[in-house]
């Protein structure tokens, strides 16, 4: 749909004083129905076109109409872009005078001029009507004072030239509103305890004076649907005024506030409207300043594993100002946490602990502590604590051949975790068994066997292992129990040798031994003491209780061995007494018992000599022997592309712990490198991610130092440094260095000129930053270099035709594997103007009929020459090349043609007069002429002038009808007889010159064909002036 320009059309009513001895027409001011009026016309529009909805719809009666139409020629076609609206000023008749005269035909009819010579004025010498031929300027003349003479046709008739009348017309100069307001404001920022708060003070000048200069209103036209604002002068007359509230303002629908537009208007006639001035105002209750955060209040969980430097949240402040800087409000007694103050990342700066500290509250404030929040951050408890014996080890005792289940002591351990992490249970974790047993859940330690003290080894040393339910792995912790053996009186002597034959010589002395005999027991350091139990009622007997060496005392035969709470089995001795001289000889059984003693005392020796493992007690299973370390895929150097999502994956990064549960379960961390906080690591799987968004035109490398850490106690850790190379994404799209472009050229300007050249940069790498120049808009006027984005003339110019071009420049990155992107820009090319044209008479001749006895200073034509070009080249000046033999004269600025000296059809019949339209461009002005043809008429016996029946007659032709199509017959009357009565038709003027053709004889007016700069314009309404005029060489019209 093709877009329309707006005509204003301002009606400029001069008023005007008339004295003087002759009337004025008593006829009221023109009027002009409304005051300003609105009419479309879509652009590029053919010459002639009349605007839609014209300023006044004609009517027939007292109404005359009004129409407006674009002037011919080339230049009149209009451009939207260039020039949207036009303000046109449509001028009534300045006054009109009428004069009477008794007589009647020529004798009763007068003409009208002005007694002295004005340039400035021109009177119709039949009408009356007095219109302006010159411009006004009320800084130089503000009134003037014009005598007008009604001069008797008669009295010229007959040769006399006296004149009958004379009145003088009053023309006051109104001083014209010529400055529009001009509107400057302030915005103020209304307290939310002002109860009736002023938004802006707006402040409006008006250059003019008098009316013109007052304000008449200021008002809001825009921005407030609901009318919640008004403008109020602050005092009667004044020019300043305030922006307030005249109702309940809907700040919940516009938060930040309202954009009012404000126009003013003065009290001039026409009135001027003011610019639109575009005013923001604030709600009360919204500061724009300091940055606030986006949560008054950010609440997080942290894990007691969390290593060093290990990511808690990050607080944002809006909006984000470049010196923007975080920090925490008050100074921490420990250093848990710490924040980078760029990013407001929140990450942890030593070990934190739940049994200790359940809860941190932390306060953040931004830059000059203009912005607060807290945050608060929950410690989740894991099993990060070791259950903990009341003892380093414990010592504990047992006699031997104790009952199965007797208990020797009890072990103790406590976990400060919670829960699960820190419910304890025990066991014995010896490689070897050992006759002991543990209860899981009370730590009571007994005996699962018959201890036997000459048997089983007299120490044992257990390992108790205490270990709590945590998750994803149990803690456990040893501590070293030492149970001693008791030894017991718990084995029998036994005699070496039992039944025994003795013979004993009669001369065997008295206290001589005779024999020894031995006992064992097996207990160790059990003393076996020996007695005679029986069969030494006669004393014959006697034996060492230590020793046990019998002598003779007096015959005796059993003998038994005890070690004080346990007796052998008697041990009966046979003595044969035989004849002196013979020894002692002894014959017994043997028991074994000796034997059986050295194996028993041999195979406890053996367990004795054992060194149980346990014996140099370390508890390996609770201590953190190896450090983590990193596998070796690990890589030096990664690569990742700056459009990688936010929670996107990069790398997995591994490491491995020899150790067993905590000690070998690891924890990874990004410990330095990271200031922008724009990475962060899983704690728990050592993935690499993307925590903020990458760019590679602010930082394109990073170095990552990683570290890993065990979760044993003491903590281990590892680090290596990693290379985050960022690659280039297309994400920036080429940006020109301005956001608009303009040139003037000259129209001349020859084709393959350089005229300018557009530059935009992309921050991209390679292809992605290689940057591509396009002309998008539909012209073929320029060309540009698609590499430099020099854009050059292509094809000639012509201001005429086109005086301005607003071309589309795009520029397009050439990236190769992901969508390439562009920017455009406006580039306005204005061409001034060369003084290539002429300027052009319209119509290029002319002819005139004119009375003989017209007075001097009657205008008799007006010529009109248009030129397209602008500024001093396009300001006509007018003059007269053959002026008549001085019959004629012509203003130089209107083109009015007057009669300076009188006419004489007797002497001269037709004058060929020819006048030169001449511009001031420069170096060298254009020119142009045009003929005019200055028919005399005789006005000596012609008495009546032709008549239409109406003043405006209608017709209709269909388009496209073949040329010769009659429209409708025009008929006129005159009183006249004979020749004199006789009347020829003609087309004077109208928009439908030069299209419709009237046949001078019968008035049928006809289609003709169009000039060619008409072709192809489309027409819905024209009018034709047809002029009448008598047949007799006289004619009257």
């Amino acid at each position: 749909m093709q877009n329309h320009v707006t005509l204003l059309l301002v009606v400029l009513l001069l008023l005007c004083g008339c004295t003087g001895n002759q009337s004025l027409d008593t006829a009221p001011d023109p009027l002009f129905t409304q005051s300003v009026y609105n009419a479309t016309i879509y652009e590029n529009s053919a010459a002639k076109t009349y605007v839609e909805n014209p300023a006044e719809d004609y009517q027939l009666g007292d109404f005359s109409f009004l129409r407006i139409r674009t002037k011919g020629g080339s230049s009149a076609i209009l451009n939207r872009e260039v020039r949207d609206h036009y303000i046109l000023t449509v001028k009534a008749i300045v006054a009109k005078v009428m004069a009477t005269d008794a007589d009647i035909g020529t004798n009763g009819e007068y003409y009208y001029s002005f007694r002295e010579w004005t340039d400035m004025f021109s009177v119709h010498p039949t009408s009356g009507v007095v219109t302006l031929t010159g411009k006004l300027d009320y800084s130089e003349t503000k009134q003037y004072e014009l005598e007008i003479l009604a001069v008797d046709r008669g009295m010229k008739l007959y040769g006399s030239s006296g004149f009958s009348s004379m009145a003088k017309l009053m023309v006051q100069v109104e001083q014209a509103n010529e400055h529009a307001p001009v509107i400057t404001a302030v915005t103020l920022a209304p307290s939310d305890t002002d109860k009736d708060p002023t938004y802006a003070v707006v402040t409006v000048e008006d250059n003019d004076q008098g009316a013109n200069g007052e304000i008449a209103s200021l008002s809001v036209v825009a921005g407030d649907p609901l009318q919640q604002f008004k403008a109020m002068r602050t005092s009667p007359g004044s020019k300043e005024y305030k922006i307030k509230a005249v109702k309940q303002v809907d700040w919940d629908s516009q938060p930040f506030g309202y954009n009012l537009t404000l126009q003013a208007k003065d009290k001039g006639s026409p009135p001027q409207f003011s610019s639109a001035k575009v005013i923001h105002v604030m709600s009360p209750h919204f500061k724009v300043g300091p940055p606030k955060f986006n949560q008054a209040i950010y609440r997080v969980n942290v894990s007691e594993f969390a290593p060093l430097h290990t990511p808690v949240v990050m607080v944002t402040a809006v909006p984000k100002y470049p010196q923007l800087k975080y920090a925490f409000r008050h100074k921490l007694d420990k250093n848990h946490f710490t924040i980078n103050a760029d990013s407001g990342l929140i990450t942890t700066a030593g070990p934190l602990h739940a049994d200790s500290l359940k809860k941190y509250e932390l306060e953040v404030v931004t830059s000059e502590k203009k912005a607060v929040t807290k945050v608060i951050i929950d410690v989740i408890d894991v099993n990060n604590n070791a259950p903990e014996f009341k003892q380093t080890s414990y010592k504990a005792s047992i006699d031997e051949n104790m009952p199965i289940g007797t208990s020797v002591l009890t072990v103790q351990a406590t976990d400060l975790d919670t829960g699960e992490n820190g419910y304890v249970t025990y066991s014995i974790a010896n490689v070897n068994p050992q006759p002991f047993v543990i209860d899981y859940f009370s730590g009571v330690i007994s005996s699962s066997e018959i201890l036997d003290y000459e048997l089983m080894p007299r120490i044992y040393t257990l390992k108790v292992r205490a270990s709590d339910w945590g998750s994803p792995f149990r803690r456990e912790v040893e501590t070293q129990v030492t149970v001693t053996l008791n030894n017991l009186n718990d084995n029998k002597p036994l005699f070496e040798s039992v039944d025994c034959d003795i013979t004993v010589p009669r001369d065997h002395g008295v206290g001589e031994q005779i024999t020894t005999v031995s006992a064992i027991d097996a207990d160790e350091l059990q003393l076996v003491r020996y007695r005679i139990k029986a069969g030494n009622d006669l004393n014959y007997f006697d034996i060492n209780p230590n020793s046990g060496v019998l002598s003779l005392k007096q015959p005796l035969n059993e003998i038994i061995a005890s070690d004080g709470e346990h007796e052998t089995q008697p041990m009966f001795l046979n003595i044969t007494v035989v004849t002196a001289r013979k020894p002692v000889q002894v014959k017994c059984v043997d028991t074994g018992v000796a034997s059986m003693l050295a194996e028993k005392l041999l195979q406890g020796s053996k367990i004795h000599s054992q060194i149980e493992p346990e014996d140099n007690f370390q508890d390996f299973h609770s201590v953190n022997r190896l450090v983590p370390q990193f596998a070796e895929t690990f890589p030096s150097v990664i690569e990742v592309k700056e459009d990688l999502p936010v929670g996107a994956r990069i790398v997995h990064l591994s490491a491995s712990d020899s150790d067993s549960g905590f000690n070998g379960k690891l924890v990874y961390v990004i410990s330095g490198g990271d200031t922008e906080s724009r990475f962060i690591i899983d704690m728990d799987s050592g993935w690499l991610k993307v925590y903020a968004s990458l760019d590679r035109e602010t930082t394109d490398h990073y170095t990552l130092n990683i570290t890993v850490y065990d979760l044993g106690i003491p903590q281990k850790s590892s680090s290596r440094l990693l290379d985050v190379k960022i690659l280039d994404a297309n994400d920036n799209s080429p940006q020109f260095l301005q956001e608009t472009y303009s040139v003037d050229i000259s129209e001349s300007t020859a084709v393959g000129t350089e005229i300018i050249q557009v530059e935009a940069k992309d921050k991209d790498l390679g292809d992605n930053g290689v940057v591509r120049y396009s002309i998008l808009a539909d012209t073929d006027q320029f060309a540009i270099d698609t590499e430099t984005g020099i854009i050059t003339v292509k094809k000639p110019l012509d201001r005429e035709v086109q005086p301005s071009f607003v071309l589309k420049i795009a520029a397009r990155d050439q990236a190769a594997d992901e969508p390439q992107l562009v920017s455009t820009v406006l580039l306005k090319i204005t061409l001034e103007d060369v003084n290539d044209n002429p300027p052009k008479f319209i119509p290029p001749n002319y002819q005139v009929r004119v009375r003989e006895d017209l007075p001097i200073g009657t205008v008799i034509m007006w010529l009109e020459a248009h030129d397209p070009d602008v500024g001093p080249s396009s300001q006509v000046r007018y003059s007269l090349i053959d002026n008549g033999d001085g019959k004629f004269e012509v203003d130089k600025l209107s083109g009015a043609v007057r009669i300076v000296q009188n006419l004489d059809y007797e002497k001269k019949q037709v004058y060929s007069l020819t006048a030169r339209a001449k511009d001031k461009g420069k170096p060298i002005s254009l020119s142009s002429s045009c003929q005019i043809e200055v028919e005399v008429v005789d006005v000596n016996e012609n008495l009546y002038r032709p008549l239409f029946p109406s003043f405006v007659d209608k017709g209709f032709i269909k388009e496209d009808v073949p040329i010769g199509t009659s429209v409708m017959k025009i008929t006129a009357q005159d009183e006249d007889k004979e020749r004199d009565g006789e009347i020829r038709y003609s087309i004077r003027d109208g928009s439908g010159l030069g299209i419709f053709t009237i046949d001078e004889e019968t008035g049928k007016l006809s289609s003709f064909p169009f000039y060619p700069f008409m072709t192809g314009v489309g027409l819905r309404g024209m009018f034709c002036q047809v002029m009448n005029y008598s047949r007799n060489k006289s004619p009257m019209h």
